[in-house]
């Protein structure tokens, strides 16, 4: 069962205050009542880290090789400094996420890195950040903005740039009907994919882009569904919202009779290592996962520091990387 300051106030006999108090080595606990707090911890096996060594990132898509990236990258920026990543794989604006940044805050953590979590979702609940505040907690995002009035760094690709990236280049190998898989409906980064698509193919000419738009889970499965559809509304092209959707885009494309390139092309976006394995190799928007990571750890460290930082979104330009799925529009 994990401990947490409920189980040891109960066991010592005092607050949850209280306890939180000498967990972080605070000033004003008598030493009889500090003892106390100290005997159940030993009792109850409680592990307390080291106060402002932790530094929680929270993200949902562990299984996607960006993420895990950029959470390695953060870690490598942060480890000389003394800081310990803990990696906090969780549904995002969720209990479990809660939960998590409660236990780590419980035990000293120093700041929070909500990496495509919460902060992506459109009415995400703020308890968690209200904890962080009380606690003068710093925290930080990654492809999200908070909500309003939750003030914070934010380190974003710019998507509506990778949108626009992937349509010129399909529009400028003669693709007219251009669809694509965007992730769902109030997810920001999808919005704002969606909303530099519709902006890409409008400013080109091409009418109705909105019929366009397939909206589907961030997954292979949600990519193939998208797919299967633009495919029979005769789409050449498609731009998927990741790289798994491209993938699942490219089984979809091929599950219709269709053949990739020559019949449709795809463009992904993320930029992981993977794409450049897969068959054919993946035409995609990369995102700079080293300078989010970088500017994420140089944040973090200001923060715990108590060094100001500028609070908002700053935006970074992907790049477009050009494989083998995407050709010129078939005749």
């Amino acid at each position: 069962m994990k401990v947490g300051i409920t189980e040891l106030a109960a066991r010592a006999g005092v607050s949850e205050a209280t306890v939180s108090r000498v967990i972080n080595r605070r000033q004003g606990v008598a030493k009889k009542t500090r003892d106390a707090v100290e005997q159940a911890m030993a009792e109850l096996g409680y592990e307390r880290a080291t106060p402002g060594q932790l530094v929680a990132v929270v993200t949902e898509h562990i299984s996607n090789p960006f993420f895990a990236d950029v959470a390695e990258r953060i870690e490598s920026a942060l480890a000389p400094h003394g800081l310990k990543m803990v990696l906090c794989p969780a549904f995002p604006g969720g209990v479990q996420e809660r939960d998590f940044v409660t236990a780590l805050v419980d035990r000293g953590v120093a700041a929070v890195v909500f990496l495509s979590a919460s902060n992506t979702l459109e009415g995400a609940d703020t308890e968690t950040y209200e904890l962080l505040r009380d606690r003068r907690i710093p925290y930080v995002g990654v492809n999200g903005q908070f909500e309003d009035g939750h003030p914070a760094p934010v380190f974003s690709t710019d998507d509506a740039l990778a949108a626009e990236l992937a349509v010129d280049h399909l529009y400028r190998l003669g693709h007219r009907r251009i669809g694509m898989a965007s992730g769902p409906a109030g997810n920001h980064p999808a919005d704002r994919r969606v909303a530099g698509f519709m902006t890409a193919m409008t400013r080109r000419g091409l009418a109705d882009a909105e019929q366009w738009v397939i909206r589907q889970s961030y997954t292979v499965e949600g990519g193939q569904a998208a797919a299967a559809a633009l495919v029979q509304k005769g789409a050449t092209a498609i731009v998927a919202a990741s790289d798994f959707m491209a993938l699942g885009a490219i089984r979809g494309v091929r599950r219709q009779g269709r053949a990739v390139p020559e019949d449709v092309s795809v463009v992904g976006y993320d930029g992981t290592m993977i794409t450049e394995f897969t068959d054919p190799p993946l035409t995609t928007v990369r995102q700079p996962a080293d300078r989010l990571a970088l500017e994420v750890g140089r944040s973090v460290l200001a923060l715990v520091a108590n060094r100001p930082v500028p609070v908002g979104e700053l935006l970074f330009d992907p790049e477009l990387v050009i494989r083998s799925t995407t050709a010129a529009a078939p005749s």
